[in-house]
């Protein structure tokens, strides 16, 4: 049955709606980490604004260079959609998993940006001070 001039047009509809809307979605995400994560950066990076934005720049081509991967990549899985009910699952269920992809890759930047910052506010920190006074141990009780 596959192979009918209906059935190749839903897949193609399928396949072009989902590149636009997981590229778009891609692209949205990335913009909107790099923008705000800017000032994260610039503070773990101790206001080094062009380390911090350097950084940001390369984080957003790795951002983009998986997720765009996985998206071309996934294209090829999963049912081929011979009528418009499966087109439309066909489609949520690959945008869902972009979205997943997406909010794995977002919580792991944090994690990063975090473990960096905390790595540099430790590094700045003052050493302790030495003790002012010292206080006596209190005598064991004698039996």
């Amino acid at each position: 049955m596959y192979g009918t001039g209906d059935s190749i047009g839903y897949a193609v509809s399928t396949y072009v709606a989902y590149l636009f809307i997981s590229i778009g979605l891609t692209v949205w995400v990335a913009r909107t980490l790099v923008k705000n994560g800017r000032v994260f950066l610039i503070d773990s990076f101790l206001g080094n604004e062009a380390l911090a934005d350097s950084v940001n720049r390369l984080l957003a081509v790795g951002f983009y260079l998986i997720n765009v991967g996985y998206v071309t990549l996934a294209l090829k899985y999963g049912q081929k959609p011979i009528d418009m009910a499966q087109a439309i699952e066909t489609l949520s269920s690959k945008v869902g998993l972009v979205l997943i992809v997406l909010g794995a890759m977002h919580f792991f930047n944090l994690y990063i940006f975090s473990r960096l910052r905390r790595r540099a506010l430790l590094r700045n920190q003052k050493p302790p001070v030495l003790p002012q006074q010292f206080v006596e141990p209190v005598q064991a009780w004698n039996h």
